[in-house]
């Protein structure tokens, strides 16, 4: 239950560090002609000109879903700038992976498997030697790490690929096309959210990934099939409503808080003269009460989905 949400918020940081440790993968499926996604896209409108446009991601996708939706192609021809959790120049930097390695590596001396019960400790071993997941480096790493590098080599598997994330796709064609680009955070304060989390919920984190890999990651499946269809509803009450129900303390800072704070850093951008804002950023910060859309309508803004493929 606890890698439904986490896997929304940080498996986007995880696919860039787990690089060192990534589990083999089979090369993806070549893009097959098919209907583009139901886009997770609202339209806010500001003073004057000023629009948002608030786009759901998801971190990594397969070929096959591009290209994009019209909706998504307009929203992102009619802005000027493009926001991101952060910028292109962090998550692409060499640095970034070093960092959140360094930050997850164990310093006191202990080595992971004493923070692991011992039933977690044989699933590991046993998903170590059938996946030639090098064990005796990852005893020297956190808990979350070594969860989210099984997450992101298990998503990887189905052809799921970071590279192909919404994210990664609307910066480098916001590069191309000389748009602006900016943050809503740094990875700094991503990774340490990371790390924050009580050596419980790490424990918990790992132990999950390990039962999802063993069910043939039916919930990275279902998780990316909702995405596709726009399916809102169902990926709030998988991953939100589940999630702050039974983990209200880490949901309250992996999403309110977070949501919280780049609300006001999305106002200036509805004053008059500011034009359109594509905003991308992972899909569960838009969806429920907690979300950015309610928080932007709570404000008095109007604010509607944008989704042909969503009216009956």
């Amino acid at each position: 239950m606890l890698m439904k949400l986490l896997l929304r918020s940080a498996v986007f940081l995880a696919a860039c560090a787990a690089g060192p440790l990534a589990i083999a993968r089979d090369a993806p499926a070549e893009a097959t002609a098919g209907k583009p996604p139901v886009p997770l896209l609202w339209k806010v409108t500001g003073q004057g000109d000023a629009r948002l446009y608030l786009l759901g991601s998801f971190h990594l996708l397969k070929p096959q879903d591009y290209p994009l939706s019209t909706e998504v192609e307009q929203a992102f021809d009619a802005s000027q700038r493009v926001l991101f959790e952060v910028t292109p120049e962090e998550l692409q930097s060499p640095q970034m992976a070093s960092q959140m390695v360094q930050v997850a590596t164990r310093k006191d001396g202990s080595e992971l498997k004493r923070d692991l019960d011992a039933p977690t400790w044989q699933k590991l071993q046993a998903y170590a030697t059938q996946n030639n997941l090098p064990l005796a480096q990852l005893q020297g790493m956190k808990a979350w790490f070594v969860g989210l590098t099984i997450t992101v080599g298990q998503m990887q598997k189905l052809g799921l690929d970071p590279e192909l994330g919404l994210d990664r796709h609307f910066m480098q064609r916001a590069q191309k096309a000389g748009k602006k680009t900016a943050g809503l955070e740094d990875m700094s304060s991503q990774i340490n959210l990371l790390d924050g989390m009580s050596v419980q919920e790490q424990r918990q984190m790992l132990s999950e990934a390990l039962d999802e890999a063993g069910k043939g990651d039916d919930q990275a499946q279902m998780l990316h099939e909702a995405w596709r269809r726009g399916d809102d509803r169902l990926l709030w009450n998988r991953m939100g409503v589940e999630m702050r129900q039974k983990y209200p303390q880490l949901y309250q800072r992996i999403n309110t808080d977070r949501n919280d704070a780049w609300v006001p850093k999305l106002l200036p951008y509805l004053q008059a003269g500011q034009g359109g804002t594509l905003v991308v950023v992972g899909g569960l910060h838009l969806l429920g009460n907690d979300g950015v859309v309610e928080k932007l309508r709570a404000k008095g803004y109007k604010v509607e989905r944008v989704c042909k493929g969503c009216r009956k």
